[in-house]
């Protein structure tokens, strides 16, 4: 199958590397020097040059924030019967330009990231495949994070945006205030540096994707939850509960148990 991949950040490499062994794969952006690691595979830096290539499918893996425009861009240049994909970490406004182009599409979320995953190994992470997708792009998909070893669940477009709000939202937001009160320490504790090596990795990522994460129409419900138990574990060392703070630790067992 002839696959073309839009971006050669890290995710983009990823697919790319994984894919090329069995298929003909190419792979574009628009700065030609983020190709230069990429192997056995078509390097694109001009849009034209997809047409020559004919893709079965595309796989955008541009940057969040220009998941759409990097499809507007590539589409004058797809064959009709291209399959249209994205691995988007937030699907807002995908569902409405699918419908708008009217192309077979596949949209799928890995769970994970290079940042952080094992990537030799990803029988521990999951792979989410959007349930509108079309059978044949499905299939595709299922096909290749079976491959990798991943645990597949299919959720529909709002299902998927409303498991990120909790699943991405919460942890990247609890991380970015234990960040931005850090001071200095000679010498931490454990539990210190997991939080701060966990700290670190989160903010190497792209500060567009922390962004648009962050950014989900379904974030804030989910801090509010976030303030309301940081004010109430507030108010229990404020007066020194007791039996307050062991309660409050037991419904917390009760609910990682």
């Amino acid at each position: 199958m002839r696959i073309q991949i839009l971006g050669a950040g890290k995710m983009g490499s990823f697919f790319a590397d994984v894919l090329s062994s069995e298929h003909e794969v190419g792979i574009f952006d628009y700065k030609p020097e983020r190709l230069r690691f990429t192997y056995n595979c078509v390097r694109m830096s001009d849009p034209k040059e997809i047409a020559d290539f004919k893709p079965e499918i595309l796989i955008n893996a541009a940057t969040v924030k220009y998941t759409i425009d990097a499809f507007k861009q590539v589409l004058p240049y797809l064959p009709e019967n291209c399959i249209l994909s994205d691995i988007a970490s937030v699907k807002t406004g995908l569902k409405e330009f699918y419908e708008t182009v009217g192309r077979p599409f596949v949209s799928t979320h890995p769970m994970f990231g290079p940042t952080f995953a094992n990537l030799g190994n990803l029988s521990s992470e999951n792979a989410i495949i959007i349930t509108e997708s079309s059978h044949l792009g499905k299939i595709f998909f299922r096909d290749l994070y079976n491959s990798l070893k991943l645990n597949i669940f299919e959720y529909t477009f709002d299902e998927h945006d409303e498991t990120i709000a909790y699943s991405l939202s919460i942890p990247f937001a609890s991380t970015l205030v234990f960040s931005s009160v850090m001071k200095h320490q000679d010498s931490p504790g454990t539990t210190f540096k997991k939080h701060m090596d966990i700290a670190r990795g989160l903010l190497s990522e792209d500060d567009y994707l922390l962004t648009e994460i962050l950014f989900n129409p379904r974030t804030p419900e989910q801090l509010e939850q976030i303030r309301k138990e940081l004010a109430k574990l507030l108010k229990i060392i404020e007066v020194k509960d007791s039996a307050g703070m062991k309660e409050f630790l037991k419904e917390i067992r009760q609910k990682i148990s």
